[in-house]
């Protein structure tokens, strides 16, 4: 087996860690989605010890960080293909969710948030009063 070596692969490697690319994201990939009344977001944190979550929200912005620790200088390494450091992402919620309701949950490497949708923003009837027409009576 014929193997080329590259000079540059650690290079790239730890840029596509750093930067991410398309197929390879270096922040926290993410699902949402709506059932009913809830909004649901996803977030992978594999790996993350669930004291160095940090989640905040002010005004409709929700702001999720995260860290891993670096590795112990004292290791030889095989492999590091991990990224560490200190994770962050923002979710920018529309004026229709409650964020004071906002639930959260860590379960096997995913954080999971519960967004209910604002009272204000749910639908209703709206009930149509009727007035009827007085006539005079001729006696």
């Amino acid at each position: 087996m014929l193997m080329r070596t590259d000079p540059f692969r650690d290079l790239d490697r730890w840029t596509q860690q750093v930067f991410g690319t398309p197929a390879r994201p270096a922040v926290m990939p993410m699902d949402a989605w709506r059932e009913g009344d809830e909004f649901f977001a996803e977030l992978d944190l594999p790996g993350i010890d669930p004291e160095s979550i940090d989640l905040d929200v002010e005004r409709n912005v929700v702001t999720v960080h995260a860290s891993r620790p670096e590795l112990d200088s004292e290791k030889s390494m095989i492999a590091a293909e991990r990224t560490r450091g200190v994770f962050s992402r923002q979710l920018f919620l529309g004026e229709n969710l409650d964020t004071d309701a906002i639930r959260a949950d860590y379960h096997n490497g995913v954080l999971r948030l519960v967004i209910p949708v604002a009272e204000k923003a749910k639908p209703r009837k709206i009930e149509i009063t009727r007035h009827e027409e007085r006539q005079a009576i001729n006696a």
